[in-house]
């Protein structure tokens, strides 16, 4: 006869409260420091500059190091402070700066910036192939710096976003900068670019058909002008057309 067991024993004995239970660790995934620097930008009116205050505090934030060359935000309109506050250290002399890992600019570094950089250092600029000349080029080989192209850089869809984004900012201001350039107090013809009643519109051509003229295009559309672009592709052309909804 089978040995009894005392009730419960055998729900006590095939709890899994007493088996030996697996403990959860949080395994932290490890992250590169990078080390970014910010020189002032030397280019004959390039007041652009690689970041913001805003994307400084984000690059902070997620643990990286930002260093700014002091003024070098101010044709930018933005402080010393606004970026001491977001994280940035500021650094007043160049050299320092260029002590960074990753250099990233707005405008191709001249000859004499090259030499402050050392081997292995990672430049992002624009770098403007068409106008490069060999003693650059010689420049940045004989020093093996990577050299990244804002012009270059692709997302997945094979779009170029920093082109694309420079291409509708140009756009847009280019017809505020055309009516200025309209007015009276600059030798111009003394119209506006929109017709008033009793008044046409004044007429716009555009030439080509990418990013820069569509949104050159929008912002002659919203001033009231009236719009003619020309382009020797067809297709651009409808792709304009169905973008702005003409």
């Amino acid at each position: 006869m089978a040995e009894q067991l005392p009730p419960g024993f055998g729900a006590l004995a095939t709890s899994r409260a007493y088996f030996t239970q697996e403990s959860m660790l949080a395994v932290e995934t490890r992250k590169r420091k990078l080390f970014i620097g910010l020189p002032k930008e030397t280019s004959l009116q390039e007041n652009r500059l690689g970041l913001t205050p805003e994307a400084v505090l984000h690059l902070v934030n997620e643990g990286h190091e930002v260093m700014l060359e002091s003024g070098a935000g101010e044709p930018s309109k933005f402080s010393d402070h606004d970026y001491s506050e977001a994280g940035a250290t500021i650094a007043y002399s160049t050299d320092e700066v260029y002590k960074a890992d990753i250099i990233l600019k707005v405008a191709p570094p001249t000859l004499e910036e090259i030499e402050l950089m050392r081997p292995g250092q990672t430049l992002i600029s624009a770098l403007q192939m068409g106008t490069l000349t060999p003693e650059f080029i010689n420049a940045l080989a004989r020093k093996k710096v990577n050299a990244i192209g804002f012009e270059f850089i692709k997302d997945p869809s094979g779009a170029r976003p920093v082109v694309r984004a420079m291409s509708e900012i140009a756009g847009s201001t280019v017809m505020l900068v055309a009516a200025e350039y309209l007015a009276r107090s600059n030798e111009g013809k003394g119209i506006i670019l929109g017709g008033i009643t009793g008044v046409p519109p004044s007429q716009v051509v555009i030439l080509g058909a990418g990013t820069v003229a569509e949104y050159a295009a929008r912002a002659a559309l919203g001033l009231g002008a009236e719009v003619k672009v020309f382009d020797n592709h067809l297709y651009k052309l409808r792709r304009l057309k169905h973008n702005l909804g003409a």
